[in-house]
This record gives structure tokens, sequence and C-alpha cells, in this order.
């Protein structure tokens, strides 16, 4: 059975694909988690984030710009975009722990993004936590 951190991991590999154009991809959504193996109460929680993200996008970017010190949205990679965008969402709408979602988005930046990446996930997911 799959766990929260790969449905999670899972959904930011489908909003990558999201960002890089790939708008169609939600129509592959069910699929794929049944190719990682992501059912019943997981897929449920996967299924309930990307259509949360996709739908409250225009928010969760306006979050992140607000806390970017240097450059604009475009010039955040598309993996640790992805990464902030699921993390803020979950912030925002979901009744979890933020400090859980905060250290979850870590943790997948530190496997999935670049190496400046965790500080950077940390540093604008601690000022949406306290805005």
């Amino acid at each position: 059975m799959a766990t929260r951190t790969q449905a999670r991991e899972s959904i930011i590999g489908l909003l990558y694909a999201y960002d890089l154009g790939n708008t169609e991809i939600s129509k592959f959504v069910d699929e794929l988690l049944e190719e990682k193996k992501i059912r019943n109460n997981q897929k449920e929680f996967a299924l309930n984030l990307f259509n949360g993200t996709i739908k409250n996008l225009s928010t969760i970017d306006e979050q992140i710009k607000a806390f970017i010190t240097q450059g604009s949205l475009e010039d955040i990679g598309s993996v640790e975009k992805s990464i902030l965008r699921l993390a803020i969402y979950e912030i925002l709408f979901e009744d979890l722990p933020k400090a859980v979602i905060i250290n979850e988005a870590i943790e997948l930046s530190k496997r999935l993004a670049s190496d400046g990446a965790p500080k950077f996930v940390n540093a604008i997911l601690d000022q949406v936590k306290k805005a």
C-alpha cells in the first residue's frame, strides 16, 4: 500500500507535467496513480491534492509571488514550483498540521529537486504559514 509521501511524490510529478504545458495530464491522473499502485484512501487523498491544487493555482501562485525575494515565479524550477504549489495548497486548504506539510515538502525537495531547493522551499513555506 502506498504512503502519503508516495502519493505526494506522484502528485508533484503530475504538477510538474502540468507546469511544463501538459494541461491534458488531468485526463490521465487515475491511470498514473494506478500505475504507481496508489489506491483506495491514498488515491482519494492524491486526487484531492491534485484537483485542489489545479483549482486554486492562481491563489497559490500569488502566495509564492508574495514571498519571492529575488526573481519571479517563472524563474523557479518546475520541480521546486510543483513542490511549493502542493505544499501551499495543503497549508491553505487542508486540515493537516502545517509543520508536517512543511517537513514533507522539504524532504521531497531533498530527493527530487536541486541542492538549494530545501532551503528555498522552507523559506517560502515558513512565510506562507505565518501569513
